[in-house]
């Protein structure tokens, strides 16, 4: 047999080599060259617990001998949830972008892995996923697809944008806007900022007079962020109708200290001229001029 042909060392320990595994599985070996695992081959540095098939699978001695098996090898698909989440962070969780993978609503869910990823037969040429990102994430989350499909979006059905150029889907840490509720696993850019601000980098700031609902509340204060039917993804029509959410003076606010101000006297809003508030107050998302976000 092929077994009795490997060092002693090697046996003991029970690792074979993806060589052995060639043998019997040469669909999945053929291809293999361009799978990201094979760096651990290609490398000739690794442990044999780190290298080739056996790094994920296990010792593959007793599969060998059984010839083949799924009860003598870590078989994923035998694998419970926790079992294949485990199998992956033995490589994975030094990553810094799967560090809250325990914690995020897919693992919650008993959403693993194995359920996004297709480690031998990737059809698409990036993250071995088992299918297109937006295929993936649709299944999943319908709500969001029809979202895209609304007049005002972002155009990810057409390629411009992915789901993770905003999300994580393996856990984001907390975010700094909302109070920290980590919306839907947003993921934070450069200096956990919002990951609006990656491609609105004109929104960025730092600003002398800052909108507390753009440095505070966020952008989802104002803007659905998958798809709206009004202009600019806003969540209502008319504009003054969306700022009056906050400037009313109800509840007490008004011009206290630096608070949510009152909308001026000399303002009637049932006049056209005054419903577009972005009209003259053009610089709303902050301003190192006025501090009524004015021309």
């Amino acid at each position: 047999m092929v077994i009795a042909l490997l060092a002693p060392a090697v046996l003991l320990a029970g690792y074979v080599g993806s060589q052995v595994c060639r043998s019997c599985h040469p669909d999945i070996w053929l291809n293999f060259f361009r799978n990201p695992h094979f760096k651990s081959i290609a490398s000739g540095k690794e442990p044999p617990e780190r290298t080739g098939c056996e790094g994920c699978h296990g010792p593959g001695a007793g599969h060998v001998e059984a010839r083949g098996g799924k009860q003598n090898i870590r078989a994923f698909s035998l694998l419970e949830p926790q079992g294949v989440l485990r199998a992956c962070l033995d490589c994975h969780a030094r990553e810094i972008s799967r560090a809250a993978i325990r914690r995020s609503a897919h693992t919650l869910a008993e959403i693993v892995c194995t359920n996004c990823h297709s480690i031998h037969r990737s059809p698409v040429p990036q993250f071995l996923l088992a299918r297109r990102q937006t295929d993936l994430c649709y299944e999943c989350h319908a709500e969001v697809r029809a979202q895209f499909s609304l007049p005002s979006k972002h155009r990810v059905n057409e390629g411009t944008v992915k789901c993770t150029d905003c999300h994580n889907p393996h856990g984001a840490q907390a975010a700094t806007w909302r109070m920290g509720l980590r919306p839907r696993m947003v993921e934070v850019a450069q200096a956990n900022e919002q990951p609006c601000l990656r491609c609105h980098a004109d929104k960025r700031g730092p600003f002398a007079f800052e909108h507390a609902a753009v440095r505070v509340d966020g952008c989802e204060a104002c803007h659905l962020p998958h798809g709206s039917m009004n202009a600019r993804l806003l969540r209502r029509p008319v504009v003054f109708t969306l700022c009056l959410e906050c400037h009313n003076g109800a509840d007490g606010f008004g011009r206290q200290g630096d608070g949510v101000r009152l909308t001026s006297a000399s303002h009637n809003l049932a006049d056209s001229r005054y419903q577009n508030c972005t009209g003259c107050h053009l610089r709303i998302h902050g301003s190192n001029s006025s501090p009524l976000f004015l021309r």
